[in-house]
């Protein structure tokens, strides 16, 4: 079992660790990511980026998907621990520089102090005003 963090949250997946390739399933691949196999390559959306000729096994391997090695191949970063049991696929710097230039905030979850979840969706529209401390 591997912890996957992604732009959908925090997965526990069945997945096979091959140093730096991780190994998931098409389905899990799908509910983690939302990029899912299909005969034309990788799709998220309406976006499909085809396999690159000839490297197919690289990515491909019956059911599996190598999250990793597609995550690369779409410029994003990368990171496990050293026993990879935790894995973060990030938003790659175009991704994250194009946010930015839009001016919206990326939504958020977090509790108030009696324990009351609140999403900075939930305010949309509205003026917010976000204080934040830390202690180094």
């Amino acid at each position: 079992m591997v912890t996957l963090l992604t732009d959908r949250g925090e997965h526990a997946v069945d997945a096979r660790v091959d140093g730096e390739r991780l190994w998931l399933d098409a389905s899990t691949l799908e509910a983690a990511t939302g990029w899912s196999l299909e005969p034309q390559g990788l799709c998220r959306g309406g976006a499909c980026v085809p396999l690159p000729p000839g490297r197919h096994a690289e990515f491909v391997q019956g059911d599996r998907v190598d999250a990793a090695a597609l995550w690369r191949h779409l410029d994003g970063p990368v990171m496990h621990d050293e026993t990879g049991a935790v894995w973060a696929l990030g938003e790659s710097a175009d991704d994250r520089g194009s946010a930015l230039l839009s001016l919206i905030a990326p939504d958020f979850t977090l509790p108030d102090v009696t324990g009351r979840p609140h999403s900075l969706s939930d305010y949309r529209g509205k003026k917010v005003f976000l204080v934040s401390w830390a202690s180094w």
